[in-house]
């Protein structure tokens, strides 16, 4: 029965991780997008499809570009802080 090296524990120690942390902020990346992204114009679609296929590097490519700006302009969620209208 063949045991597991320390290059073999090294390599699951640092990989699964990265995989793992990969994944979630896939899935944090596509949350983020249907849920706030708005529903009137084709923004959302592309978004999505962009995260859906570009998988890691369309989630990276979705945070540094669109959700940053969206964070920016104080639209995250659809409210703003400040205070409430007369």
């Amino acid at each position: 029965m063949p045991s597991i090296g320390l290059p073999e524990l090294a390599c699951v120690t640092i990989f699964v991780p990265l995989v793992l942390g990969g994944t979630a902020f896939w899935i944090w990346m596509l949350v983020d997008c249907l849920q706030n992204e708005p529903p009137g114009s084709n923004d959302k679609l592309i978004w999505v499809l962009v995260i859906l296929f570009g998988h890691l590097l369309g989630a990276v490519i979705y945070y540094f570009v669109r959700r940053t700006e969206r964070l920016r302009l104080g639209s995250a969620g659809g409210t703003v802080a400040g205070p409430p209208p007369e």
